[in-house]
């Protein structure tokens, strides 16, 4: 079974045994590759909509996601309630990109899905966003203990370098902070279509307040400072969005 503080300890290992052998790059321990021979991945996508349109939005997703998810597998489908106002952000999960053109290239031919939903849901929004990522080959998704939560993305622009460069730095600050059981950590997952650099922490809190009370206490502990100083040095940016899950969303 995964833990993040068994991973923390493979990983350091690995970096030391293969990145500094004979002082030459010998083998990055983090990197795309890994993720790009397994094959799965994900695509965040982010939807704008019309203030006033919202509650209309919600309520014909609500009642055609099924339309949707005859074609491929929705990891999580959320409403944003902090970073952004009048927002959905949603995961979905292909084994391959040859999958997902086949996914769209069928949507595209399905008259149901044009005539009930598309038609319907375009003009309520006013942009739409997309990213493919992968799961970091240190972690998989998690679960969480039991629905009624909320979830929050947190994004991080790293430097320029990728993961060979920062990875061990951000993988040892995201561990002690799940290890610590400062949250429960869903899914951290790297950029490779979009924003180039950027990782995803996606976390599960039971309530809005779990999660403040959480972070106060996590920035007094000594362990969480350290590894955050370190990781923060490879950092440019950062974001974050709280979401509620909407009733459809198999992530609860």
């Amino acid at each position: 079974m995964f833990t993040v503080r068994n991973a923390f300890r493979r990983s350091s290992r690995l970096f030391e045994n293969n990145i500094l052998r004979n002082g030459e790059v010998h083998q990055a321990w983090i990197s795309t590759g890994p993720q790009q021979q397994h094959g799965t991945f994900y695509e965040f996508r982010t939807y704008n909509i019309r203030p006033e349109k919202n509650a209309a939005f919600l309520k014909l997703t609500d009642e055609k996601i099924g339309l949707r998810t005859a074609h491929s597998e929705l990891l999580g489908y959320w409403s944003v309630e902090y970073g952004g106002l009048n927002q959905v952000f949603h995961i979905w999960k292909y084994e391959s990109y040859a999958q997902r053109a086949a996914v769209r290239a069928s949507l595209a031919r399905d008259p149901v899905w044009i005539e009930e939903y598309i038609s319907k849901a375009m003009p309520m929004l006013t942009s739409q966003d997309n990213e493919v990522n992968y799961l970091v080959p240190w972690c998989k998704v998690e679960r969480p203990p039991k629905e009624g939560g909320v979830y929050e993305l947190a994004s991080f622009q790293m430097r320029p370098g990728g993961p060979a460069i920062w990875g061990h730095a951000f993988q040892a600050a995201v561990s002690v902070h799940s290890a610590t059981c400062y949250g429960h950590l869903v899914g951290v997952f790297h950029s490779e279509f979009g924003q180039l650099n950027k990782v995803n922490a996606l976390w599960w809190y039971e309530s809005p307040d779990q999660r403040a009370a959480a972070r106060h206490t996590a920035h007094g502990d000594a362990r969480v400072v350290a590894a955050v100083r370190e990781s923060v040095s490879y950092l440019m940016s950062q974001t974050n969005k709280l979401l509620f899950p909407c009733p459809y969303s198999p992530l609860k």
